[in-house]
């Protein structure tokens, strides 16, 4: 190598999205589309509107309602110090936060029950894998307020599922269990500490901590070397007290009068402190069953109490927008876009281009969708992209026509063409394109 040669410099690496993040593209719009659009129908006809709290909140919110030994603040959360001291979390969940502006801006003094919904991102430091990234879409629907009536605990289920329908995910599994309340709860709590404490040499090292911290959560556990003791654990359904069993019982028979179907499972628990009685998640039927939990929810009376509110009834649902994505993909439901009717906005010549940026303006303004090149200067180059947008109509402005006030509208299928006052030419396509 000539000595006055310069060693070539390395080339960086390229960027990608961070660990566990994802881009939403083009090509994905179809199920984001469906899948909003269907959240936001299901929620108006039952009632809900929306709210929609910050991303970053006050991170001793979570550690409050969430609980400090949760998996979800312990070891997922994303946290930052900001230039005022304060210590801010990305949202792990929206719940949290639907509650402390339900209290900031005085909601329960409206009628009761609210009925709120959302749909946004949420963070969290979780073991990426199919379906679960560590920024994701929850789609919520929550009831504040009110009486503490089963016939809730049904509807936010019904909703569900309805929601799950409405975007082709039929059958779904339900999965359904009662945690008790503050009167019987602590005394299921102490007989699963003492059946537990019998193998603890035997347990994982999250076991261990959770026996002592949050002994529900034993339950809750994936480790295969746990899994012999929670089908061996005290049965919490056998625990219940009176009130918590004809909740229950009332919950079952309105979601029997409406035809769903589901699973009691005693084992199942959420992974947060604030929730009580009814708990419930819903998991995809067939090979996309893998993804784990579609969604999941459940009634949580006490939280209000917790961020310095008053016991208030509650519950709610929230639901993984790539997980549904993820579901319809595995059952291989494609959605196309949907086709829009538009036109082709050509021109010739520097004036016509003028003319044309501004009836690009007009058309779009009166809701005619237009495609064009008008970068492109040959008249040729820009038709072939209309050919290659499978456009039928095709507008052509040229010096001509700039000088006439006046375009010519070519049907690209039938190969005809007119010439077409400007003044007339929105009505003129409305009439051709139908719309």
């Amino acid at each position: 190598m000539n000595h006055k040669e310069k060693p070539k410099e390395k080339k960086p690496d390229a960027f990608h999205a961070p660990k566990g993040m994802h881009d939403i593209l083009p090509v994905d719009e179809p199920y984001w589309e469906k899948i909003e659009n269907a959240a936001r129908s299901i929620g108006r006809s039952y009632g809900f509107g929306r709210i929609e709290p910050p991303v970053l909140e006050d991170a001793a919110l979570y550690n409050k309602t969430s609980g400090e030994e949760s998996d979800v603040v312990a070891k997922e959360m994303y946290t930052l110090r900001t230039k005022g001291d304060d210590l801010l979390a990305l949202r792990p969940e929206y719940t949290p936060g639907v509650c402390r502006a339900y209290l900031e801006h005085g909601m329960s003094r409206l009628a009761p029950p609210q009925r709120l919904s959302y749909f946004g991102p949420v963070f969290r430091h979780d073991r990426p894998q199919l379906g679960r990234y560590r920024e994701f879409t929850q789609i919520g629907f929550e009831v504040i307020g009110g009486q503490n009536d089963p016939i809730y605990d049904a509807e936010i289920i019904t909703l569900s599922i309805n929601l799950l329908a409405e975007v082709k995910l039929k059958d779904p599994t339900l999965k359904i269990n009662s945690i008790g309340c503050r009167v019987c709860r602590p005394n299921y709590k102490r007989q699963l500490q003492n059946y537990y404490r019998q193998h603890v040499g035997e347990l994982c090292e999250d076991c261990v901590r959770r026996l002592e911290t949050n002994p529900l959560k034993l339950l809750d556990c994936k480790q295969p070397q746990c899994q012999p003791f929670k089908d061996r654990a005290p049965n919490f359904l056998d625990k219940l007290c009176s009130a918590c069993k004809a909740h229950f019982r009332a919950t079952l028979e309105y979601l029997e009068e409406v035809g769903i179907t589901y699973e009691v499972d005693a084992r199942l628990v959420r992974g947060l402190d604030y929730y009580n009685r009814t708990v419930f998640e819903i998991f995809a039927d067939g090979k996309e069953a893998e993804l784990g939990a579609l969604g999941g929810g459940g009634r949580y009376d006490y939280l209000m109490e917790i961020i310095g509110g008053h016991a208030t009834p509650a519950l709610g649902v929230a639901l993984g927008a790539e997980r549904l994505i993820a579901a319809l993909r595995a059952k291989e439901i494609s959605l196309a876009a949907r086709p829009v009717k538009k036109v082709f906005l050509a021109h010739a010549g520097t004036l016509a281009k003028k003319n044309a940026f501004a009836l690009r303006e007009e058309l779009r303004r009166s809701g005619i969708m237009v495609a064009e090149a008008l970068a492109k200067d040959s008249l040729g180059a820009q038709l072939k992209v209309a050919d290659k947008e499978g456009v039928a109509l095709a507008l052509i402005l040229g010096q001509r026509e700039a000088y006439e006030k006046s375009v010519i509208m070519r049907d690209l299928s039938a190969g005809t063409q007119e010439s077409v006052l400007l003044e007339k030419i929105v009505e003129e396509i409305k009439k051709r394109l139908k719309v």
